[in-house]
């Protein structure tokens, strides 16, 4: 009897978990065959799909709600009684993560897609628990330019860069990276706990890669003397300590040290940015969203000209800021995975689909087609009046630019010591 009722016991378990196994199973087999096809196959399985039903989507970017009237439109010339309800929400304080979550578990699946950032909570709370799952269209794979590298797994929308700027009207230089942690200095930055992103850039500068970087810089900077040579060299025992194993982490660990210990906090980029390009703002800089620049009003006091993008000057050393970007994936339990691959082919192949993210300078779409130019966003009437608008591109910010770039695998694995080893700078200023 009691084998019996053991035996019945491991049925009801295995039943009861079925209806998961057989949803993860569906919308994984789903993306395998949607990346086999072309854009107008998947909006036709879209329209089969979700025809005259809702489709809800969560994203850290609120321009998801200006694309799906346009998806709609595109679907409509293929089925013009085609309809489709949505809902696009914009969780605040970084609650996306919490959403998605309780979404996956709960009985009733309502999210299909999001549109997401922070490689490092990615990673580790979505990626390595298979709660979202990545889909690459056939349309992106074979564009005949797409920039790959960094951007496939996960699909990336966009690049958005944070360079580092200054006000030009004192008498003070910038040519070096390490300059904005001189002695003295205290650059303007959203704090390292208000955007994740601030922190993954932080993790990023004691890897290989950019921890190399920050080496050469310092090796051609002037204003490098036997103290930070001293606390180069002391850095090692921290590196050792985080278990870091670049062979110059220190020195990146170093200009995370002096940065962290020096910026001046700020609750967004858009005060930074108006405050940075006043004339009282004399010698002042900062690290900020490059497109904030687009929204300043010219004024007596204010003017784009006052401030000057680091790494546009002819002999700048070292990195002119950093990378973060925008992710696109399903959830595994996805209700209408069809629509969402779809959508995804739309908004990440097509130049209708990105207009909402690429009208503005400093967003960068992996395939260039979707690309707008901005690189005379600075010229009025002809006439190059704001030189500091002038966006020189993806691919000038990533080689000549020296952006350094969120790689979600690398932040996860050492954020778990280093997010309190800044935090406690932080504290302690």
């Amino acid at each position: 009897m009691k084998k019996l009722l053991a035996l019945a016991l491991v049925f009801v378990l295995t039943m009861s978990l079925l209806p998961i196994a057989m949803a993860d199973e569906s919308v994984a087999d789903i993306i395998a065959q949607a990346q086999t096809m072309t854009n107008e196959e998947l909006y036709k399985k879209a329209i089969e799909e979700s025809k005259g039903k809702t489709f809800n989507a969560v994203g850290n970017s609120s321009r998801g709600k200006s694309v799906l009237p346009l998806f709609i439109e595109e679907l409509q010339k293929i089925d013009p009684s085609y309809t489709l309800e949505f809902s696009w929400q914009q969780p605040k304080n970084n609650n996306i993560f919490a959403q998605l979550d309780a979404d996956v578990n709960s009985a009733n699946h309502e999210i299909s897609m999001t549109l997401i950032q922070d490689g490092n909570q990615i990673q580790s709370k979505m990626l390595d628990t298979g709660y979202l799952l990545n889909f690459v269209p056939k349309e992106w794979a074979e564009a005949e330019d797409v920039a790959k590298e960094n951007n496939e797994n996960p699909l990336a929308l966009q690049t958005l860069n944070k360079v580092f700027m200054f006000n030009n009207l004192g008498d003070k230089t910038y040519t070096n990276m390490w300059d904005f942690v001189a002695d003295g200095e205290a650059p303007l930055f959203m704090g390292v706990n208000s955007e994740p992103v601030g922190k993954n850039f932080l993790y990023m500068m004691t890897s290989e890669k950019y921890s190399n970087w920050a080496k050469e810089a310092y090796e051609a900077w002037d204003g490098k003397n036997e103290e930070y040579d001293a606390l180069i060299e002391d850095m090692k025992l921290d590196v050792k300590d985080l278990g870091l194993t670049a062979e110059n982490a220190n020195y990146g660990l170093t200009w995370v040290l002096l940065w962290c210990d020096q910026y001046n906090q700020e609750t967004d980029d858009g005060p930074i940015c108006n405050t940075l390009v006043t004339k009282s703002a004399a010698g002042q800089t900062g690290l900020l969203v490059y497109s904030k620049l687009r929204s300043i009003e010219e004024t007596a006091e204010s003017s784009v000209n006052n401030i000057t993008v680091a790494a546009y000057q002819d002999g700048y050393t070292g990195i002119g800021g950093y990378a973060y970007k925008h992710y696109v994936m399903l959830t595994k339990t996805s209700p209408l995975p069809w629509t969402a691959c779809a959508l995804i082919a739309f908004m990440t192949t097509t130049s209708e689909g990105f207009y909402a993210w690429g009208k503005d300078m400093g967003g960068y779409a992996p395939v260039a087609a979707c690309m707008q130019d901005h690189s005379q966003d600075g010229y009025v009437d002809g006439v190059n009046t704001y030189d500091a608008k002038n966006d020189r591109g993806y691919d000038w910010w990533l080689n000549d630019g020296q952006l350094v770039v969120e790689d979600p695998a690398y932040c996860a694995s050492v954020s778990g010591k280093m997010s309190a080893w800044i935090d406690g700078i932080v504290a302690g200023k």
